[in-house]
């Protein structure tokens, strides 16, 4: 905590944060890591609940294992996840109002967050951190709306991470079925679908090689996905209370944005001469890179306002940049248009990144959660799910299909419920072994329930709370 306090602290001057919302500053900060701890113990049991129901690995063991992978996982899983859950938010409103209606936001999303996590798991209910952290930003954005006009939510973002988390367990329950089928009726291996029974009932090797190097798997994936929105709010809080400094990164320096700007001319200049007849079209682009370059002037570390008009111009010729890169009636070469791609990936650097220090930090926090209040979901995943205990196959099967799904997600940079999925899959896998008739019908009830309430619970709740916070921030 104080390596944050450390960072950040320095900055305050030079934006005349009042005591109280500095103090609401850092009750935002201990939010947000305690949003990221709980997440971690919320979703260890994903990972853990089937090295441990088959014996593979001791608690012990397991739970310190997984929360190493969940810290590496963040650490280098990238930020393309984060900058999506960002862009849920209004952030050039935010930008230009004042500091307490973004703390207000801040504040809204992560207690009500925090708040659905620690129900449902209290009463063991394995429920989706991403959804309840969405539902929240849904619910604020809409509160701001209301408060200030405007778009506060990015639906087509919401759409888009709706439609991920929607689809992922989906896939997650039909994967796992499959794969099951697979080895009941291909590879008819009898020691796969062995159910332990007492202490000493261990897989053989090769059996519990897969499921430890599975667990392993989730427990990254986890981290790389899941962990990534921690970096996303601990971000909103960062430009929310101290723009000029955090929404843009000033790590990149003038000269390595002119670069960027000049070669995308080039590139539009070469073209132009290729092809007279769109000359306005070339023409409006390399006015915007003029306009971009006087922009860049303006870039302060402490003048909002500023910062602000930077941000928006850059934001704006990226768009242009893409635009044109994909415009196929423009006559382009293949190398123009990577040429363009290049430019947009590194010019977005400029807007979409997080300072390493904040990495750290939810990388620590997940890690650390993740080795605190396992049990309660674990037991849910690994007795109640299903009718029987968890046998080789099934373990390995759903971790599998989990660690594919969200991999794969996080390549893509999509937000995806690891609850969500390896629940499916573990479901998916029980009902490949012996029908529907497997299945808790009990425990899938109070499961299904809390998935539905998830969204307009965190929705509401949010939506609440904004109120409130800004009536008294």
């Amino acid at each position: 905590m104080s390596l944050i306090f450390c960072t950040v602290i320095p900055f305050f001057g030079e934006v005349a944060l009042s005591t109280p919302l500095i103090l609401v500053f850092m009750l935002c900060l201990l939010a947000v890591i305690g949003f990221e701890f709980v997440n971690g113990f919320h979703d260890t049991a994903n990972a853990v609940a089937t090295v441990i129901y088959t014996k593979a690995l001791k608690p012990a063991i397991a739970i310190p294992w997984s929360g190493v992978w969940n810290f590496l996982g963040v650490f280098t899983g990238g930020i393309a996840v984060a900058m999506g859950i960002l862009k849920l938010v209004p952030m050039d409103a935010l930008i230009s109002l004042p500091i307490g209606v973004g703390a207000a936001l801040v504040l809204a999303i992560l207690l009500a967050s925090i708040a659905w996590n620690l129900g449902t798991w209290y009463f063991g209910i394995p429920c989706s951190s991403s959804h309840t952290m969405i539902g929240a930003m849904i619910g604020a954005g809409l509160a701001f709306s209301w408060y200030y006009g405007g778009p506060g939510v990015n639906w087509g973002k919401a759409e888009e991470i709706g439609l991920s988390l929607i689809l992922s367990p989906i896939v997650g329950f039909g994967l796992a079925m499959l794969l099951m089928y697979f080895l009941k009726h291909v590879i008819k291996s009898h020691s796969l679908f062995h159910i332990p029974s007492g202490e000493n009932d261990r897989p053989p090797l090769f059996i519990r090689a897969i499921l430890i190097t599975t667990c392993t798997l989730v427990s990254f994936f986890h981290g790389s996905n899941d962990g990534q929105k921690g970096v996303g709010l601990m971000m909103l809080i960062l430009i929310a209370f101290l723009p000029a400094k955090f929404a843009i990164n000033h790590a990149i320096t003038n000269q390595q944005v002119t670069v960027e700007l000049k070669a995308t001319e080039g590139v539009f200049k070469k073209a132009l001469l290729a092809d007279p007849q769109s000359k306005p079209t070339y023409d409006s682009l390399i006015t915007a890179i003029a306009s971009t370059q006087s922009h860049l002037l303006l870039k302060s570390e402490t003048d909002k306002a500023k910062t602000y008009r930077f941000r928006k111009q850059l934001h704006s010729m990226i768009a242009s940049i893409k635009d044109a890169g994909n415009n196929k009636t423009l006559h382009l070469s293949k190398e123009d248009r990577t040429s363009l791609s290049q430019s947009e990936k590194e010019l977005s650097k400029v807007i979409d990144f997080a300072p390493l220090w904040v990495i750290a930090m939810i990388s620590i926090s997940l890690g650390l959660g993740t080795m605190i209040g396992w049990k309660r979901i674990a037991v849910t995943i690994g007795e109640k799910i299903g009718n029987e205990h968890l046998n080789y196959a099934q373990g390995a099967t759903s971790e599998i299909v989990a660690a594919s799904t969200i991999g794969l997600s996080t390549a893509f940079g999509l937000p995806v419920s690891t609850t969500h999925v390896l629940s499916s899959g573990i479901a998916g896998a029980m009902v490949a072994s012996g029908g529907r008739k497997n299945l808790n019908s009990g425990t899938l009830k109070n499961i299904g329930l809390a998935w539905v309430l998830t969204l307009p619970v965190s929705i509401v709740l949010s939506a609440l709370l904004f109120m409130l916070f800004h009536l008294l921030i």
